[in-house]
C-alpha cells in the first residue's frame, strides 16, 4: 500500500493544487484514504497533517476506512424525495444498521447518498454497484439487498 501511495504522490505532487488529485487517485486505487498515509502526503506537499485531514473530512466523497464489498447509493434529489425517498432512506439505514458514509459490521455494504441517478421518471431510485433500480419500495429494497447478499 505504501509503495502505491508513494508512486501516486510522486507522480502528482508537482501539479498545481496537487492535494485533491492525489487524494482522488489514492481513493480510486485503494477504495479509501487510510489515515496512516496522511503524513506521507503532508511531507511531500509541505502541508500539515491537520490540513490534509481537514480536506479529507470536509469532502464527503473521501473515506478514511475501507468500503464495503458493495456500495448502496440512495438518490436524494428532489424527484426521489417527493416520491417517498426519505422513507426509503430511513428504511435502508434501519435495515443495514448504519448511516450514510458508514459500512456494515460484516463489511458487506457501505451506504452513500447521491444527488441524482438520472432515473427521475422512476423515483425513488437506488444504485448498488453498477445496477440502478427505480420505483423502489421498502419491500423492493429488502429483496434487492437479498439478491446482492448472495
Amino acid at each position: 500500500m505504501m509503495q502505491t501511495v508513494q508512486t501516486i504522490v510522486a507522480d502528482l505532487k508537482d501539479k498545481p493544487g496537487a492535494l485533491l488529485p492525489i487524494l482522488h487517485a489514492i481513493q480510486n486505487t485503494l477504495g479509501y484514504v487510510p489515515p496512516e498515509i496522511v503524513p506521507t502526503i503532508a511531507k511531500a506537499l509541505n502541508l500539515s497533517r491537520a490540513e490534509i485531514h481537514g480536506v479529507i473530512s470536509f469532502y464527503h466523497y473521501f473515506r478514511d476506512h475501507a468500503p464495503g464489498k458493495k456500495t448502496v447509493r440512495i438518490c436524494r434529489a428532489e424527484s426521489c424525495l417527493a416520491m417517498s425517498g426519505k422513507d426509503l432512506e430511513n428504511h435502508a439505514k434501519a435495515k443495514l444498521g448504519i448511516d450514510y458514509h458508514e459500512t456494515t459490521a460484516d463489511g458487506k455494504f457501505s451506504l452513500e447518498p447521491v444527488y441524482c441517478l438520472g432515473n427521475c421518471a422512476c423515483s425513488p431510485a437506488i444504485q448498488i454497484d453498477n445496477d440502478v433500480y427505480g420505483r423502489v419500495s421498502n419491500t423492493d429494497f429488502d429483496e434487492i439487498l437479498k439478491e446482492h447478499s448472495a
